[in-house]
């Protein structure tokens, strides 16, 4: 067959969705000596979800900084800037998930048979998507950018500085993509510590710049966007010249050109992830104008609690991203295992995930129920009011409740996309925020006002962790039946 018929039927659809793989005893594709075949879980979780936390990590960071700047120099309303502006960062991460985690285990899943033919058009494909998407969603976000945030919830007073910030921050959108999802695709390749050089570079530029430009220069919301975009374009660049330079396999312009086979199987496998973020974008809208409207009939005002919003869920984002490194981290170890049906080693990295997850997922419960003035008091200037820090406290303490078992969801919904069943992943990325949350979201406060706001999160945390339980039990007992 001609290298360039690949796609459609003729390309990698998975294993059967009635059987979870390839009938037992099928002795499997060739292994090649990979190392995701034969090294130790442990070994390979360490080389893998390390680098793709601290990666993670820093992509949270990245508009935590700017919080943290804008906070002390400009003071609540541009805290409440970011955070109307929040949604437009979690559409660019769900791009690049869409694409980043769907190309790198696609291309996992084919070099795990053996295919080193097809595979790098799954990641080439996956490459040149990443910037296509980010230049439409920039231009997208500044035709239409007063509107947009008028939708996600800004008032009157906060609307001059989210423009501000945003007018500059959707220049980087390409850049942003391109390094999120990228960094997967590179982690595939097993160079799992450029993809975290990649991101630590950006994010201590990005330091450098805000305090420069924030601080030393008082640019205020532009200084911070700024910082923010140069960070952004270095970390790109790093991907780029590391495409040209892949491990595993060759690529080739040829690779870069879109087939719809090729995409339409990338973006089935990482619909999950991209659904999650978009998800969290809709949350987000839904909460800022939640905020604004039961706010105003409060004793907090309409700006402190979209405010104390932003910043909570920011500081749970460093969290969350530990376990989402945690379950990216495992997706090679998985992809290829399954493709290669060793079983044993796909639940063992599952249920190290698992377990590490719980663990520091337990030590942010208890830091939020005990010091959460403190957290506050960081990003915010001595001008914030004591409304500000009132609320602040009751959201990290009842929203946060069930903060421990946060980290069974996003883990699970990786395993069924690493697996190569994205249906199942979609379906439980939709559970927490889109089943559970949103309609919490929205009937609770009309019985307990802004109050019901804060209840509706750990409702929706406990029910969707129950799922997760539920489908990783009936998964594994169908992997144990193919081992007979």
């Amino acid at each position: 067959m001609n290298e360039n018929e690949i796609g459609g039927p003729r390309g990698y659809n998975g294993p059967p969705q009635g059987t979870g793989g390839p009938p037992p005893g099928a002795g499997g594709p060739p292994q090649g000596g990979s190392p995701l075949g034969t090294a130790p879980v442990r070994s390979l979780m360490l080389k893998f979800a390390i680098p793709s936390i601290v990666g993670m990590l820093v992509s949270a960071l990245y508009n935590m900084v700017d919080q943290l700047f804008i906070g002390k120099a400009v003071g609540t309303l541009g805290n409440t800037a970011t955070s109307i502006a929040f949604p437009f960062t979690t559409g660019c991460m769900a791009i690049a998930l869409l694409l980043g985690i769907g190309g790198a285990s696609c291309f996992n899943l084919t070099m795990g048979r053996g295919d080193k033919k097809r595979a790098p058009y799954f990641a080439g494909n996956a490459l040149s998507l990443l910037v296509s998407c980010g230049v439409i969603l920039s231009a997208i976000t500044l035709v239409f950018l007063t509107p947009l945030l008028k939708r996600f919830g800004a008032t009157d007073a906060v609307m001059p500085y989210a423009k501000e910030y945003v007018k500059y921050t959707a220049l980087g959108f390409p850049f942003l993509i391109l390094t999120t999802g990228g960094g997967h695709i590179i982690r595939a390749d097993g160079s799992p510590k450029m993809t975290m050089i990649c991101n630590i570079t950006g994010a201590v530029v990005n330091t450098i710049l805000d305090a420069v430009f924030v601080i030393g220069l008082d640019w205020g919301m532009k200084g911070a966007a700024i910082a923010t975009v140069i960070g952004q374009v270095i970390s790109a660049v790093i991907v780029i010249v590391y495409c040209f330079n892949f491990k595993t396999v060759y690529l080739f312009g040829r690779h870069l050109f879109p087939k719809a086979g090729i995409v339409s199987r990338i973006c089935s496998i990482g619909m999950a992830s991209c659904f999650n973020q978009l998800a969290i974008a809709i949350v987000q809208i839904v909460l800022n104008n939640s905020l604004r409207h039961y706010g105003a009939l409060s004793e907090y005002g309409a700006n402190d609690p979209i405010a104390v919003a932003g910043i909570v869920m920011k500081v749970n984002m460093i969290v969350f991203s530990i376990v989402i490194g945690l379950a990216q981290g495992t997706q090679p170890i998985e992809s290829f295992n399954y493709g290669a049906q060793k079983y044993d080693r796909v639940r063992s990295a599952f249920w190290m995930a698992v377990k590490t997850g719980a663990a520091i997922s337990l030590v942010a419960f208890v830091v939020f129920q005990l010091f959460p003035r403190q957290i506050l008091g960081v990003f915010a200037n001595n001008e914030a009011s004591e409304g500000y820090y009132e609320f602040g406290a009751k959201f990290f303490r009842i929203s946060f409740f069930f903060t421990w078992i946060n980290c069974l969801q996003p883990i699970t919904a990786t395993f069924f996309t690493s697996i190569g069943k994205p249906i199942k992943g979609v379906f439980l990325s939709l559970t927490r925020q889109i089943l559970f949350f949103i309609p919490l979201l929205l009937i609770m406060p009309l019985f307990f006002k802004i109050n019901g706001i804060l209840y509706a999160a750990p409702i929706a945390d406990a029910l969707s962790a129950i799922v997760a339980i539920i489908m990783a039990r009936h998964e594994f007992r169908a992997m144990k039946a193919l081992e007979w």
